[in-house]
Protein backbone atom coordinates (compact mmCIF):
# COMPACT_ATOMS: atom_id res chain seq x y z
CA UNK A 1 0.00 0.00 0.00
CA UNK A 2 1.11 3.51 -1.15
CA UNK A 3 1.51 5.55 1.71
CA UNK A 4 2.42 8.71 -0.48
CA UNK A 5 0.13 8.09 -3.45
CA UNK A 6 -2.72 7.81 -0.62
CA UNK A 7 -1.50 11.59 0.81
CA UNK A 8 -4.24 13.88 0.61
CA UNK A 9 -3.05 17.00 -0.90
CA UNK A 10 -4.32 20.51 -0.40
CA UNK A 11 -5.19 22.93 -2.92
CA UNK A 12 -4.03 26.85 -2.01
CA UNK A 13 -6.95 29.48 -2.94
CA UNK A 14 -4.83 30.69 -5.30
CA UNK A 15 -4.23 27.59 -7.45
CA UNK A 16 -6.43 25.95 -9.87
CA UNK A 17 -6.03 22.40 -10.99
CA UNK A 18 -7.58 20.78 -13.93
CA UNK A 19 -8.06 16.97 -14.66
CA UNK A 20 -8.90 16.17 -18.62
CA UNK A 21 -8.50 12.21 -18.18
CA UNK A 22 -4.75 11.76 -17.92
CA UNK A 23 -3.81 15.30 -18.60
CA UNK A 24 -3.21 17.55 -15.28
CA UNK A 25 -2.72 21.36 -14.92
CA UNK A 26 -1.84 23.38 -12.33
CA UNK A 27 -2.33 27.00 -12.64
CA UNK A 28 -0.88 29.58 -9.91
CA UNK A 29 0.06 33.02 -9.25
CA UNK A 30 4.19 32.21 -10.63
CA UNK A 31 3.24 30.15 -13.57
CA UNK A 32 1.45 27.03 -14.99
CA UNK A 33 2.72 23.81 -15.42
CA UNK A 34 0.87 20.60 -16.54
CA UNK A 35 2.21 16.25 -17.25
CA UNK A 36 0.77 13.28 -18.21
CA UNK A 37 -0.02 10.19 -15.91
CA UNK A 38 -0.80 6.89 -16.57
CA UNK A 39 -3.87 6.33 -17.75
CA UNK A 40 -4.63 3.46 -14.93
CA UNK A 41 -4.39 6.02 -12.24
CA UNK A 42 -7.11 8.79 -11.77
CA UNK A 43 -7.10 12.04 -10.20
CA UNK A 44 -10.14 14.04 -7.79
CA UNK A 45 -10.37 16.77 -6.87
CA UNK A 46 -13.13 17.71 -4.24
CA UNK A 47 -13.53 21.42 -3.46
CA UNK A 48 -9.50 22.43 -2.22
CA UNK A 49 -8.68 18.13 -1.92
CA UNK A 50 -6.85 16.44 -4.23
CA UNK A 51 -6.51 12.49 -4.34
CA UNK A 52 -4.57 10.60 -6.14
CA UNK A 53 -6.51 6.72 -6.99
CA UNK A 54 -5.29 3.36 -8.34
CA UNK A 55 -7.30 1.20 -10.71
CA UNK A 56 -5.59 -1.87 -10.28
CA UNK A 57 -2.31 -3.28 -8.83
CA UNK A 58 -0.13 -3.48 -11.82
CA UNK A 59 0.44 0.25 -11.59
CA UNK A 60 1.67 0.52 -7.63
CA UNK A 61 4.60 2.18 -9.10
CA UNK A 62 3.22 4.54 -10.54
CA UNK A 63 0.92 5.84 -7.68
CA UNK A 64 3.15 7.36 -5.43
CA UNK A 65 4.98 9.29 -8.24
CA UNK A 66 1.71 11.02 -9.50
CA UNK A 67 0.75 12.12 -5.98
CA UNK A 68 4.42 13.48 -5.75
CA UNK A 69 4.68 15.26 -9.15
CA UNK A 70 1.00 16.44 -8.67
CA UNK A 71 2.54 17.96 -5.52
CA UNK A 72 5.55 19.34 -6.81
CA UNK A 73 3.66 21.32 -9.28
CA UNK A 74 1.44 23.39 -6.70
CA UNK A 75 4.44 23.74 -4.60
CA UNK A 76 6.20 25.23 -7.91
CA UNK A 77 2.83 27.64 -9.13
CA UNK A 78 2.92 29.38 -5.33
CA UNK A 79 6.21 29.03 -3.72
CA UNK A 80 8.72 27.91 -6.62
CA UNK A 81 12.00 26.21 -6.51
CA UNK A 82 15.88 27.28 -6.47
CA UNK A 83 18.96 25.53 -6.40
CA UNK A 84 22.34 27.87 -5.39
CA UNK A 85 25.86 27.07 -6.51
CA UNK A 86 29.24 28.23 -5.53
CA UNK A 87 32.52 28.04 -7.01
CA UNK A 88 35.51 27.11 -5.58
CA UNK A 89 39.09 27.84 -6.59
CA UNK A 90 41.31 30.99 -7.62
CA UNK A 91 40.01 32.25 -11.01
CA UNK A 92 36.76 29.80 -10.62
CA UNK A 93 33.51 32.20 -11.41
CA UNK A 94 30.10 32.78 -12.74
CA UNK A 95 29.35 35.74 -14.74
CA UNK A 96 25.52 35.93 -16.09
CA UNK A 97 24.61 38.07 -19.12
CA UNK A 98 20.67 38.07 -20.50
CA UNK A 99 20.34 34.44 -20.86
CA UNK A 100 23.80 33.40 -21.00
CA UNK A 101 26.52 31.98 -18.29
CA UNK A 102 29.78 32.37 -18.78
CA UNK A 103 31.56 30.14 -16.48
CA UNK A 104 35.56 29.94 -15.79
CA UNK A 105 36.28 27.01 -13.90
CA UNK A 106 39.93 26.86 -15.10
CA UNK A 107 39.90 25.26 -18.40
CA UNK A 108 41.77 27.11 -21.30
CA UNK A 109 38.29 28.88 -22.64
CA UNK A 110 35.02 29.90 -20.63
CA UNK A 111 32.13 27.84 -21.02
CA UNK A 112 29.03 29.30 -22.36
CA UNK A 113 25.74 28.35 -20.91
CA UNK A 114 22.03 29.07 -22.23
CA UNK A 115 19.81 29.32 -19.54
CA UNK A 116 16.27 27.41 -20.40
CA UNK A 117 13.43 29.16 -20.91
CA UNK A 118 11.54 29.11 -17.85
CA UNK A 119 14.26 29.81 -15.56
CA UNK A 120 15.84 32.50 -14.04
CA UNK A 121 19.43 33.08 -12.99
CA UNK A 122 20.75 35.50 -10.98
CA UNK A 123 24.31 35.92 -9.23
CA UNK A 124 24.80 37.65 -5.60
CA UNK A 125 28.92 37.71 -6.28
CA UNK A 126 31.15 36.26 -8.86
CA UNK A 127 31.31 33.18 -7.84
CA UNK A 128 27.70 32.34 -6.48
CA UNK A 129 24.91 31.60 -8.67
CA UNK A 130 21.23 31.22 -7.68
CA UNK A 131 18.90 29.33 -9.79
CA UNK A 132 14.94 29.83 -9.76
CA UNK A 133 11.50 28.34 -11.39
CA UNK A 134 8.51 26.81 -11.56
CA UNK A 135 9.57 23.12 -12.02
CA UNK A 136 11.49 21.42 -9.77
CA UNK A 137 12.82 18.68 -12.36
CA UNK A 138 14.45 21.70 -15.03
CA UNK A 139 15.59 23.54 -11.74
CA UNK A 140 17.68 20.27 -10.40
CA UNK A 141 18.57 19.25 -13.88
CA UNK A 142 19.99 22.75 -15.16
CA UNK A 143 21.86 22.66 -11.34
CA UNK A 144 23.50 19.71 -11.79
CA UNK A 145 24.54 20.24 -15.70
CA UNK A 146 26.12 23.15 -14.40
CA UNK A 147 27.97 21.47 -11.53
CA UNK A 148 28.94 19.01 -13.55
CA UNK A 149 31.12 21.82 -15.67
CA UNK A 150 33.69 21.17 -13.09
CA UNK A 151 32.66 19.16 -10.42
CA UNK A 152 34.50 19.76 -6.97
CA UNK A 153 37.83 17.19 -5.91
CA UNK A 154 38.48 16.05 -2.55
CA UNK A 155 42.06 16.97 -1.97
CA UNK A 156 42.09 21.36 -2.19
CA UNK A 157 37.73 21.22 -3.15
CA UNK A 158 37.84 23.12 -5.61
CA UNK A 159 34.72 23.31 -8.19
CA UNK A 160 31.34 23.93 -8.77
CA UNK A 161 29.23 22.93 -5.76
CA UNK A 162 25.71 23.56 -4.49
CA UNK A 163 25.44 25.91 -1.95
CA UNK A 164 24.68 23.31 1.66
CA UNK A 165 27.11 20.51 -0.24
CA UNK A 166 29.43 19.21 1.98
CA UNK A 167 33.27 18.07 0.35
CA UNK A 168 34.52 14.56 2.04
CA UNK A 169 38.29 16.06 1.87
CA UNK A 170 41.06 13.45 1.66
CA UNK A 171 44.52 13.66 3.23
CA UNK A 172 47.26 14.00 0.16
CA UNK A 173 50.26 11.53 -0.20
CA UNK A 174 53.17 12.50 2.30
CA UNK A 175 56.59 12.47 2.23
CA UNK A 176 58.18 9.60 3.86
Amino acid sequence: MSRIGNRILTIPENVTVTVDGTHISVKGPKGELSTEINENITVHVNGNELTVERTDDSVKNFHGTANANIRNMIIGVTEGYQKELEAVGVGYRFAVSGNKITVTAGYSHPVIVEVPAGLSVESASNTELTIKGTDKCLVGEFAANIRKIRQPEPYKGKGIKYKDEVIRRKEGKKAA
